[in-house]
């Protein structure tokens, strides 16, 4: 008898045209969002089996698992869709603190200040390790 995966759950999301689905990282303690990527089935099916995200790098096209170079892990608390099964939201235990490779907590780090007449985007978190010293 041969073994079988399951992969029912995968069939039911909404995958783009590229075969890809967007995922949202949030932290499981805090609740704040800390990244945005891209699975594909593959990706999303590694995820689970894994127990830590996996994403499909657009740039480099392959699969990508978080912390790979970096060591910044992020491990799977729970996975979840929305109401139309057309975006993935990973809640995660991000393993040393920073999400981005910029060396901050969040990717989110840019918060757009000022008014309608004269606004701009600045930076509102620190650069918690420098990334020259993480990807070396």
């Amino acid at each position: 008898m041969s073994e079988t995966t399951n992969t029912d759950w995968l069939d039911e999301l909404k995958w783009d045209d590229k075969g890809l689905i967007p995922a949202i990282a949030q932290d499981d303690k805090t609740g704040k969002v800390v990244m945005f990527a891209w699975m594909n089935r593959e990706s999303l099916a590694m995820t689970l089996a894994m127990g830590r995200a996996v994403y499909w790098s657009r740039s480099r096209k392959k699969l990508w698992p978080k912390g790979e170079e970096s060591g910044h892990v992020q491990k799977i608390k729970s996975i979840r869709v929305d109401c139309d099964k057309d975006v993935v939201l990973l809640s995660i235990e991000q393993i040393g603190g920073i999400a981005c490779h910029t060396g901050r907590e969040s990717c989110f780090y840019f918060q757009l200040e000022g008014d309608k007449d004269k606004s701009h985007w600045q930076a509102v978190e620190p650069v918690i390790k420098n990334p020259d010293e993480i990807y070396k």
